[in-house]
């Protein structure tokens, strides 16, 4: 019963990898689409701004205009005892209609353009409640496993629960697994010894899917914030990673590389040298040192 319970629990876990970087990608792009929202919104309010102030420079003009501009100028010069006054008021009158009809004009283009902002923002905000629907939809996913996985474990008596932790404990030692302190004395330089060193600060610290810490991480939260922690920005999800890294054979791996298992969005860690890799693991597990053929190679990149 144990046995069979602990596979199902694993198996799972597994399954639970792949919604887990999917919701990290949608989040990704969530925050991306939020900035440009937040960008639209703000220029818009600006052109609302420059078409308010218009609308008070327009005011006054029209006024003029109407004021002087309301009689026939035939009427206007009969009613004028003098010829020269009204000729000068009349130039003052042009000069006043241009500006009106300049900045009507302008009134336009804003007017045009500020329907324009207002439909990026819509579009923007629309995007947003997708993605956020989209996100939505794929946490549940991996809670409904998680909670699963607690309710296969739940079933046992504390005896069978004790005989996995014990069973676990095995695998993890014939591997040389270790979630213990320790410190990277490894062959890495510059910046990937700097980053293999935040990486092993972080050991034994639990894994916790769509974290990037500093408290606990997924396992591509922990190599994006290694590499992080040395200038080198990294994208979220384990198959951006994968993407934007330039390829490695695994007969060219150096200690700071990172490691893709099982295929090129799933799981990855770093390659720490002698066959070993630091990664974020599972939900229930704590950030370890591992056998790099503890699970299934895949690929291998250098960021």
């Amino acid at each position: 019963m144990a046995d069979e319970v602990r596979k199902q629990v694993e198996k799972l876990y597994e399954e639970a990898e792949a919604p887990t970087e999917e919701y990290n990608s949608v989040r990704a792009q969530q925050k991306t689409l939020q900035g440009k929202a937040d960008s639209a919104r703000d220029k818009l309010a600006r052109k609302q701004e420059e078409i308010n102030e218009l609308r008070a420079e327009i005011g006054p003009l029209a006024a003029a205009q109407y004021r002087s501009g309301g009689l026939d100028p035939s009427v206007q010069l009969f009613l004028s005892g003098d010829p020269e006054t009204y000729l000068e008021r009349a130039e003052v009158l042009g000069r006043t209609g241009d500006r009106q009809a300049g900045s009507m004009r302008a009134m336009q283009k804003m007017q045009r353009e500020l329907a324009q902002e207002r439909a990026t923002v819509t579009d923007r905000l629309e995007e947003l409640q997708i993605l956020r629907s989209q996100a939505a939809a794929k946490k549940k996913e991996v809670r409904d496993k998680l909670s699963r996985a607690r309710q296969l474990l739940n079933s046992l008596t504390a005896q069978e629960r004790s005989r996995i932790r014990a069973a676990e404990a095995r695998d993890d030692a014939a591997s040389g697994t270790s979630d213990s302190a320790a410190t990277y004395n490894g062959p890495a330089s510059g910046r990937a010894k700097a980053a293999l060193e935040f990486a092993y600060a972080q050991l034994g610290k639990p894994y916790e899917w769509g974290s990037t810490g500093p408290n606990s991480f997924d396992c591509s939260g922990l190599t994006g914030a290694s590499w992080r922690s040395v200038g080198v920005s990294l994208p979220r999800t384990v198959q951006q990673q994968y993407s934007v890294g330039r390829k490695v054979s695994r007969a060219d791996l150096q200690p700071g590389d990172i490691i893709y298992w099982y295929n090129s969005s799933q799981h990855n860690g770093l390659y720490v040298g002698n066959g070993k890799a630091i990664h974020a693991p599972r939900t229930g597990k704590n950030i370890e040192i591992t056998s790099l053929d503890s699970m299934p190679f895949y690929a291998a990149s250098r960021p």
